[in-house]
């Protein structure tokens, strides 16, 4: 295996701060998630403002030239404990400049104080809100990183199930798609994922689902019906313990009839995007978002 220095510089640095059981919620919220992408640049000309999404605390996020009508709903991820509008960001701004669209990122409620359904809730909330604003479902592209891209599939499934309008396209990223934890890449990742862990999702699955069944789709999704979804770009890294999560919710949707663009990056780690301003496979990445969403917008 041959990786970059600036690879090599993150992996050393999420390596030197493993997760410990003995670390409060309080602790594990103080720390930056991946530290490099706590220095993330903004790109030049983004601005942003804050916005009350149906009740659901938002932010309007624009890069120069982006299409108003068009719309990139951004979860923020973090084991549905922890992250922010704040905290993401960068990415959700990266996103907006690749994609030539406005994003929407939203802070949905996090557990323990607001497990199982509050997040999926908000995020229905805010979509709706988006739609009740006169915007065109087929353009607006749905996304998220960990967390965030399990909600990205469960606001799929409850627009489904509610007969509600689906989006163009969506983007779940490394994304957490069963909180069964039943992924053998759980098993055969452990020794490689620098920053992810089986019992760390345990404890965190444990506190969202607050005595919820975790096959419940809308928790997820991995278990949930997925003919009719719109279509996905599905993003994961190799060395991710979450990479079955992908893999299966892939081959589960191209069987359905799903239309699905599934991409393994080779040695990344979980949510390598924050790093796209020292990391070159994250810039890649996006930009790959970037052209999904076009061509998803163009084909509608």
């Amino acid at each position: 295996m041959v990786t970059s220095p600036e690879l090599e510089a993150i992996l050393a640095s999420l390596r030197a701060n493993p997760y410990s059981p003995d670390q409060s919620l309080e602790e594990l919220r103080g720390n930056p998630f991946i530290p490099a992408a706590a220095a993330m640049p903004l790109p030049r000309g983004t601005s942003y403002a804050e916005v009350d999404a149906g009740n659901v605390p938002s932010e309007w996020i624009d890069t120069p030239n982006v299409a108003a009508d068009s719309i990139f709903l951004f979860i923020h991820g973090g084991g549905y404990y922890r992250g922010s509008v704040s905290e993401s960001r960068p990415i959700a701004a990266h996103i907006s400049a690749a994609s030539g669209m406005r994003c929407l990122s939203i802070g949905y409620r996090l557990a323990p104080e607001h497990p199982f359904p509050s997040a999926i809730d908000d995020a229905y909330t805010a979509y709706m809100w988006l739609i009740e604003q006169a915007i065109d479902p087929t353009r607006i592209v749905i996304g998220g990183i960990s967390a965030g891209g399990g909600l990205t599939m469960a606001l799929l499934l409850k627009l489904k199930h509610q007969g509600g309008p689906l989006p163009a396209g969506a983007t779940p990223l490394s994304a957490w798609t069963d909180l069964m934890q039943t992924g053998q890449s759980l098993h055969n990742n452990a020794n490689i994922d620098p920053l992810i862990s089986k019992a760390y999702l345990n404890r965190m699955a444990d506190q969202y689902l607050n005595g919820t069944d975790p096959t419940n789709p809308l928790a997820s999704p991995i278990y949930g019906e997925l003919v009719g979804l719109p279509r996905l770009l599905i993003q994961v890294g190799s060395a991710e313990v979450l990479l079955d999560d992908s893999a299966r919710l892939a081959k589960r949707a191209k069987a359905a009839g799903v239309d699905v663009t599934y991409e393994v990056w080779e040695d990344m780690f979980h949510a390598w995007h924050g790093c796209s301003h020292i990391l070159a496979e994250a810039k890649e990445a996006i930009q790959n978002i970037g052209k999904f969403c076009t061509e998803t917008l163009t084909i509608q």
